[in-house]
């Protein structure tokens, strides 16, 4: 058991989610000839520095943020650089050839909006706590400078839908945002991208592991916050969230609890949310957690669709599970499944839950969400075309379980056109 246990804690020194982003190799979609169309990205994209954005509760250190915790968000700007020297012109061509291999790197970051701590002060009135007047003001003002800067960037590029990406355990800050600079780019840039990156990265092995997902639980607040400000943001369309690993934790508790208060207010949840597609990849939940808290309440109900990535070999999954003690979701095998579940969520017709075949890249299989060109193929066309699996758009084929398969060499057998797709289906 000493053995096994030092060996566990080896492995997790090296499997943490954080390994330096690089430009993904290009998807199958576009390796195989399906245009890219540059040409629809709005003019002001068409960079290999753009600007994105962020919100995040780390606490400033340095040049950026580090991975302890604030009790007060902040709200920036970063530049993110497609490796070195590249041209726009030579940026499309390696999305549809090459092997991929750019550093993506934060060049620049501007904090624009410090908002303040919370709990924000309070006093008891009437039998009822209530924030202090003057505290309330500020922390509007601060809610509508963002809001301001959002809705500025929406008009001058067209782009009504947002991008959230939202990353997993031992992300530091530039993670993030340059995973999200790769899924944005290769989804054709037609979205506001803006990272949530919360306090990951305290420490490596398993007290490290632990000590983040501690930090996970302390980010739900400011998830909720962002997500609500996002939303009542008249210029946002749709709101689309991509979360890895236990990112995903942090993301569907505060969603969560906000599809309870907007039934609570009497509002349907995508209506008050007005969230789209939500992406699980690689989620490191607790199966059974996943079952009564998200499926018994009928979580799903509040988007167009949710897709989530599975992989059963995935290596980080399976130390969480020994570490936890628990199934996790992003390792479900079918016999994880009760009898008639799967089928039943099917019935539903919103929850995809998505098999990842082969060799699925990354280190420990676990980032396979933006290493392996056939998920990062799928997960563009979900975001582009808003399509279910099984159809022209999404050719996935479906297992004898009810799970959808996601072959290697996908999806070049049956190769949508995009070229004819004028625009996202609703």
């Amino acid at each position: 058991m000493a053995r096994a246990l030092c060996l566990i804690t080896l492995i997790f020194l090296l499997a943490g989610c954080a390994t330096r982003t690089m430009l993904a190799a290009p998807p199958n979609l576009f390796r195989a000839g399906s245009n890219y169309q540059a040409e629809r990205v709005p003019e002001g994209l068409r960079s290999t520095a753009p600007t994105m954005f962020y919100v995040t509760d780390r606490m400033p250190e340095g040049q950026g943020y580090g991975s302890a915790r604030s009790d007060s968000m902040a709200f920036g700007s970063a530049q993110v650089s497609y490796g070195s020297g590249l041209t726009w012109e030579e940026l499309v061509a390696r999305t549809h050839a090459g092997r991929g291999g750019d550093a993506l790197r934060v060049t620049q970051t501007t904090e624009m909006v410090r908002f303040s701590e919370t709990p924000l002060p309070f006093v008891r009135q009437d039998g009822a706590l209530r924030t202090v007047a003057e505290a309330r003001a500020v922390y509007q003002e601060e809610t509508a400078a963002f809001q301001a800067a959002i809705a500025a960037e929406i008009r001058a590029t067209g782009n009504g839908r947002v991008l959230v990406y939202v990353h997993g355990f031992n992300n530091d800050f530039a993670d993030g945002l340059t995973t999200l600079a790769n899924i944005w780019h290769f989804a054709g840039r037609r979205t506001v991208p803006v990272a949530f990156t919360w306090p990951a990265g305290a420490g490596r092995g398993p007290i490290g592991y632990f000590s983040d997902r501690e930090s996970g639980t302390f980010a739900v607040h400011h998830a909720k916050e962002f997500l609500r400000m996002l939303a009542a943001i008249p210029e946002v369309e749709d709101i689309d969230i991509v979360a890895h690993s236990r990112g995903t934790d942090v993301m569907t508790q505060a969603l969560r609890e906000m599809i309870i208060f907007e039934r609570g207010r009497g509002v349907p949840p995508k209506m008050g949310l007005k969230t789209g597609t939500l992406i699980l990849a690689a989620p490191d939940l607790d199966t059974g957690i996943v079952r009564q808290r998200l499926v018994a309440e009928r979580f799903s109900e509040a988007f167009e669709q949710v897709n989530a990535y599975i992989n059963p070999r995935d290596g980080a999954l399976r130390l969480s599970s020994f570490l936890t003690r628990s199934d996790r979701f992003g390792a479900l095998n079918a016999e994880d499944v009760k009898p008639g579940e799967i089928a039943l969520l099917r019935k539903e017709g919103l929850v995809h839950f998505i098999r990842v075949e082969g060799e699925v890249g990354g280190r420990f299989g676990h980032t396979y969400f933006r290493d392996n060109p056939a998920v990062l193929s799928d997960i563009v066309l979900a975001l582009r075309t808003r399509a279910f699996p099984g159809g022209t758009l999404r050719p996935l084929d479906e297992g004898e379980d009810g799970i959808w398969q996601l072959h290697p060499n996908y999806p070049l057998e049956r190769l949508p056109d995009l070229d004819r797709l004028t625009e996202a289906p609703r």
